[in-house]
């Protein structure tokens, strides 16, 4: 817990074009949750929300088998105490958790293999999660004598809704692909050879589109869980009306009536 955003391993957080990608786990065995990327990731996320890095998309993955398999539990059975340990980590866990909401760009997560505890918390995160056949989720916090961390309260009633989290929580089984896609814990299942470039042609794909609009959609959504239907259409109406006159709006439907694509990246760069 003592890792420096600074000095920690460039590996961790890389950018390609305007896709950032973090390694959210270690590629040790099991590929528990990596607090340096929490430390690193979290650093570089700030730096998108203050504007200091231009990213349009950000891609989460596991370097190992797995995308994460939560928690180190070994490192929590070792700690001198375990009480100020456990807060440490999750207060680390949840700096990045909140770094990425701020950072306000879309995030992609590749779910290859297991994301449990920590891991799972992450994926409800995503806006898109992408795994494979052999995915699979599982809370994993019980199992140990602990509660959730990382916002999976808060998430997963809003993925799955609230009698369903609390089944999910409570009785803590493990979620094939087949069924994490049906209760959206999963927006796509591609071959588990193709989880990767499925995920990363998607951030791409996303970060070469209208920032702008994205970041607005992503707030909207966001908003109606808890906005009436007048107060969602008012809003929707004030956001579409300001987007028009910004210049990915204006090169939006200028493209569209010219019948060529659009160049969002040069209209930002306006």
């Amino acid at each position: 817990m003592t890792a420096d955003p600074v000095t920690a391993p460039a590996e961790l957080v890389t950018q390609d074009d305007a896709v950032l990608t973090i390694n959210v786990s270690t590629a040790g065995p099991g590929n528990p949750l990596s607090d340096p990327a929490m430390l690193a990731g979290a650093a570089a996320l700030r730096e998108v929300a203050r504007g200091e890095r231009e990213v349009g998309a950000i891609l989460l993955r596991g370097p190992g088998a797995n995308f994460c398999a939560g928690g180190n539990v070994r490192d929590f059975a070792a700690a001198e105490h375990r009480p100020t340990f456990l807060r440490e980590i999750a207060d680390c866990f949840h700096a990045f958790i909140n770094a990425l909401h701020e950072a306000d760009r879309p995030v992609v997560a590749a779910v290859k293999g297991w994301a449990a505890g920590a891991g799972m918390s992450i994926v409800t995160h995503a806006d898109v999660a992408i795994g494979g056949s052999a995915t699979k989720m599982r809370p994993a916090y019980r199992g140990i004598g602990l509660s959730p961390d990382g916002g999976m309260t808060w998430t997963l009633p809003r993925l799955v809704g609230a009698a369903r989290a609390r089944h999910i929580i409570l009785t803590d089984p493990v979620i094939d692909a087949k069924k994490a896609l049906a209760w959206g814990l999963l927006s796509d299942v591609v071959d588990d050879g193709d989880v990767e470039s499925a995920a990363r042609s998607a951030a791409e794909k996303i970060a070469a589109g209208p920032w702008r609009a994205d970041s607005a959609a992503r707030e909207l959504l966001t908003r109606s869980a808890t906005s009436t239907l007048g107060d969602q259409l008012a809003v929707e109406a004030q956001s579409i009306s300001a987007l028009s006159a910004s210049a990915e709006g204006i090169e939006g439907v200028d493209a569209f009536v010219a019948k060529r694509k659009p160049d969002f990246a040069t209209a930002r760069k306006a």
